[in-house]
């Protein structure tokens, strides 16, 4: 099969549920292009490399200058293989922020002339995108995965901003079961909707079983933002440390973003400089590392879907203590592979660490439990051969 893939900024470090599908469906022997949108480049996965994946990327300019700059270039250069395409892919009217971004355009531009069974798109508002180009004559089956803030972005606008992706897209795939009730909840048709989730390659993650050492690390890696409940994570700790005072403890922050500078300043202002470590972004290899020194993994997030950072600790053995909130009730067995608590509750989270660390003897019990959940139900090598079946059936409907 030929697949388009639909994203945002590509490569990013912290999509790597985007990667290991791309480089799956490669392995399987499927040629795969991807349309994205491409910044400043920063550290990068080392299979973007190894599978030469740039050279199958079609970059969008992030920058709106240079954008509009090389669609003019692009424009005298083209206009006269496709001007209906073309035109269609500039009507502000009738596509919104697609075509005002320019991204409907380079898309359009960048595909003239190919072909593809699939159009897989991550993201809502990405497959918002996938549903103009099936009206500019794109061809391909239309697949979207909703992730956490397809999800969020239809509680705020409500189900009418999916309104052209619910007509037009063949399949919705739903990475929970609480995607699924929003979906359905948004307006997408219950039959179009197929029950997939995100994964991860379990031999990156080998289990280890946690033992205590002088030192109890905790470890969180997540994108730095409001959504991820930082600041209750350090506030907990915090109190932790209180409750510890005879117990080294240290708090291990992976990931980058907006809210870095006032994290930062919380940590300063309770005095834990020299316990709490901001590690900033990495490549899944050093993450992995990561995880093999720490002995309780903490997500204390306010809005999630299916985080994948649950899955590569779990995989690990790490037991977890995290919020109940989207689908982590999916993916971590309460009071068995980990705990779960209410959202923004620092006293809640500061409780069920403060169990961990008076009982270490429970690590491997609840780690044991926590990796044999991930290899059953998150393994990408098994969920990779699914998603390619799942695009065959499509394309014999097609044909049927």
């Amino acid at each position: 099969m030929r697949i388009a893939f639909i994203v945002g900024p590509f490569p990013e470090l912290s999509k790597t549920f985007v990667l290991n599908q791309i480089t799956g469906l490669i392995d399987l022997g499927h040629e795969v292009e991807i349309f994205a949108v491409c910044g400043e480049k920063g550290p990068m996965h080392s299979d973007v490399v190894k599978y030469g994946l740039m050279e199958k990327t079609h970059c969008i300019p992030k920058s709106k200058a240079k954008g509009v700059a090389k669609a003019a270039y692009l424009i005298a250069r083209n206009f006269h293989r496709s001007p209906l395409r073309i035109l269609k892919s500039l009507n502000v009217f009738s596509y919104g922020l697609s075509a005002l971004s320019l991204r409907l355009f380079y898309t359009v531009v960048f595909s003239l002339d190919k072909k593809f069974d699939i159009i897989q798109c991550h993201f809502g508002h990405n497959g918002n995108l996938g549903a103009c180009l099936k009206d500019t004559g794109f061809e391909g089956k239309l697949v979207t995965m909703f992730h956490g803030y397809g999800i969020r972005l239809g509680e705020e606008k409500g189900g009418e901003f999916y309104r052209r992706l619910f007509e037009k897209g063949d399949c919705f795939l739903a990475i929970s079961d609480y995607n699924r009730r929003k979906l359905i909840q948004f307006g997408a048709d219950p039959k179009k909707i197929v029950f997939h989730p995100v994964g991860i390659d379990v031999k990156r993650f080998p289990y280890r079983q946690a033992k205590q050492t002088e030192t109890t690390v905790i470890l969180t890696v997540a994108r730095l933002t409001k959504e991820k409940g930082l600041e209750y994570g350090i506030e907990a700790v915090n109190r932790v440390m209180k409750d510890n005072p005879n117990t080294n403890i240290e708090y291990r922050i992976v990931g980058e973003g907006r809210l870095e500078k006032r994290l930062k300043g919380l940590v300063k202002s309770l005095c834990l400089k020299e316990s709490v470590h901001f590690l900033g972004p990495m490549p899944q290899k050093r993450v992995a590392k990561e995880m093999q020194k720490a002995h309780i993994f903490l997500l204390p997030s306010l809005a999630e879907a299916l985080p994948v950072s649950l899955m590569e600790a779990q995989c690990t053995g790490l037991p977890i203590v995290a919020t109940s909130v989207g689908a982590v009730s999916e993916e971590v067995v309460e009071n068995k592979s980990g705990f779960l608590v209410a959202t923004g509750n620092a006293n809640a989270l500061a409780e069920k660490l403060n169990y961990l660390i008076k009982h270490p003897k429970d690590w491997a019990k609840i780690g044991k439990i926590g990796h044999k959940l991930v290899r059953e139900r998150y393994d990408i090598n098994k969920l990779n051969p699914q998603l390619a079946r799942i695009y065959e059936t499509l394309l014999l409907e097609k044909r049927a």
